[in-house]
């Protein structure tokens, strides 16, 4: 076998269980225990290496892929081993249970990251709110935040907080369009 030159790097454990390989933009697991710790990555052409105080706690076959993780399950904890049984369809499906504005924006929020698995929090967040609201007015919050381009949980949570989600098309364009009451706008009536 033919020698292979190693590159290292220094960084911290992701909340995720993941450390960032800059050099390929890249996630590897290790161990939930080491969340927060300070690891090295040794890396080869073929390889990646984790080490935590000379000890190796980690190892993975390098992917060249950017933006992806790379993840061996037993490193994740039992809270957040639920996540790599979810997948794109599945939150689309869901979308779909509570009705169509719903799935739409769903699978806009997932088109949205480059690597869907960034968007789950976000998917869990909203489709969890039909418990508490219902599927009407989620739906018709997610169908006002489409009109909006605006693809968060705080855009969802804010058009319902103001009650946006209420009303018609019609209300909506109306109360867009009000202009401020100040003492230099004349109105229709001035020019008449």
């Amino acid at each position: 076998m033919m020698y292979q030159l190693k590159h290292s790097a220094r960084t911290t454990v992701h909340k995720t269980s993941h450390v960032y390989l800059s050099k390929d933009k890249h996630y590897y697991s290790v161990p939930f225990s080491y969340i927060g710790k300070k690891v090295n990555i040794v890396y080869s052409k073929n390889t990646v290496e984790i080490y935590y105080d000379q000890r190796r706690i980690a190892f993975h076959n390098r992917v060249l892929a950017k933006y992806q993780y790379t993840t061996v399950k037993e490193h994740m904890p039992s809270s957040y081993q639920f996540m790599t049984e979810w997948n794109p369809s599945r939150f689309i499906s869901w979308g779909r249970s509570v009705r169509e504005y719903c799935e739409q924006y769903i699978t806009k929020i997932l088109e949205k990251k480059q690597h869907p698995e960034q968007s789950y929090k976000t998917c869990l967040g909203i489709l969890s709110l039909s418990k508490k609201i219902g599927s009407i007015r989620l739906d018709n919050a997610c169908k006002r935040a489409l009109g909006y381009e605006k693809y968060s949980l705080a855009m969802i949570k804010s058009i319902l907080e103001r009650g946006l989600d209420n009303l018609t098309d019609d209300d909506a364009f109306f109360e867009e369009k009000k202009l401020p009451k100040h003492k230099n706008i004349r109105g229709g009536k001035y020019y008449q």
